[in-house]
């Protein structure tokens, strides 16, 4: 471990996290308590899961914060191989909600092993780009790098589409982060998109997602899209007002899942959308300070993958709910209910920390 001298955790990073959190349980309150009420007699029923799922990342979080970060390194090849054997198990024993089989049982727990590979993979490539950082310059070493990581993304992405280009995208900002040269992006580039070319072109329903995507009126399953713009539309610069949002009493489907930015369009606003954007920009900007003054590459890349998987999926998730791209299924960080999701990202933000409390 280098020489390196003690600091406390980034503080801002903490203060607009904590700020999300709670911005995102009061939000998912706001827009399931409907669906909870007709579905399980029990307004707080997805906040009370998200809640202890919360608490449970929070104190995950902390303890991942306590510890050295160098200690991952040695579990890095370990954590990647269980990701890639838990989404084999998900295709074999996985269970199926709304068309997608993306969930694993465990009892009575229910967990995406998905949620988990974005961040085994985030280790993965640290530890890969730190082994073969003396030679990040040859194209050789960077396609290799990239090719070890398509066995997840063809698993996760079989059922997964956006999580699999959340991967794929992490992968190309942690090597063009540690590379020397640029132009061979292009060719990387490229290839990356002829192999999501083939991928959509596999399944027929993906193909099916464009078409709705250019012309949604035309579609029954253009439905969703419709009314999460009509929510977005009717909000206006201020917003209808917390609670009193009209789309998520049944006309946008499952709204505190992928949608849940068009109710908060519709309940707050521009201006509350864009204090949650402004939220998740200073979360990405500590990433960044942190990633500059990390005490060694592999704390460096370790908060870069978390910047890449944070604004990689805000983007993706905003673009999907305005329609500028097609329909994903992808959640917004700390404000979709989702409980797994939010436990890993908090694991991801406890490692981030760990890395802060390092410095040169």
């Amino acid at each position: 471990m280098p020489d390196s001298k003690k600091k406390k955790y980034d503080y801002t990073l903490l203060a607009a996290l904590f700020l999300l959190m709670i911005m995102g349980l009061v939000i998912l309150y706001s827009t399931s308590a409907y669906n909870g009420e007709v579905k399980f007699h029990d307004s707080f029923y997805y906040l009370k899961k998200q809640l202890f799922a919360t608490l449970l990342g929070i104190a995950a979080m902390f303890v991942m914060a306590g510890m050295d970060y160098h200690i991952w390194r040695k579990f890095a090849v370990l954590g990647y191989v269980a990701a890639i054997l838990l989404s084999v198990a998900v295709m074999l024993f996985g269970d199926e909600y709304n068309g997608s089989k993306r969930w694993l049982s465990l009892g009575p727990f229910s967990f995406q092993p998905s949620e988990f590979a974005k961040v085994a993979v985030i280790l993965f490539l640290a530890y890969l780009v730190t082994k073969n950082v003396k030679t990040m310059g040859n194209i050789r070493t960077m396609f290799k790098i990239m090719v070890s990581i398509l066995p997840i993304v063809g698993l996760v992405g079989a059922s997964n589409l956006s999580t699999a280009i959340i991967i794929l995208g992490i992968g190309v900002i942690l090597i063009f982060v540690a590379s020397p040269k640029y132009a061979q992006f292009i060719w990387m580039g490229v290839l990356g998109c002829g192999f999501m070319g083939i991928f959509l072109a596999l399944e027929s329903y993906r193909l099916e997602r464009l078409e709705i995507w250019r012309d949604p009126e035309k579609f029954e399953k253009g439905y969703q899209t419709l009314q999460g713009l009509y929510a977005i539309g009717s909000g206006g610069l201020f917003g209808r007002g917390l609670g009193k949002s009209v789309q998520k009493l049944g006309f946008v489907p499952e709204a505190q899942n992928d949608m849940i930015f068009s109710i908060v369009c519709e309940e707050l606003g521009l201006f509350g959308a864009g204090f949650i954007l402004i939220l998740f920009l200073i979360l990405i900007w500590r990433f960044f300070v942190i990633a500059t003054h990390a005490a060694d590459l592999f704390g460096a890349l370790i908060a870069s993958g978390a910047m890449a998987h944070m604004m990689i999926q805000v983007i993706l998730n905003i673009a999907v709910v305005t329609n500028t791209i097609p329909n994903t299924g992808i959640t917004l960080p700390f404000i979709s209910y989702g409980g797994t999701s939010v436990v890993f990202l908090l694991l991801e933000m406890g490692l981030v920390l760990s890395v802060s409390s390092l410095v040169k």
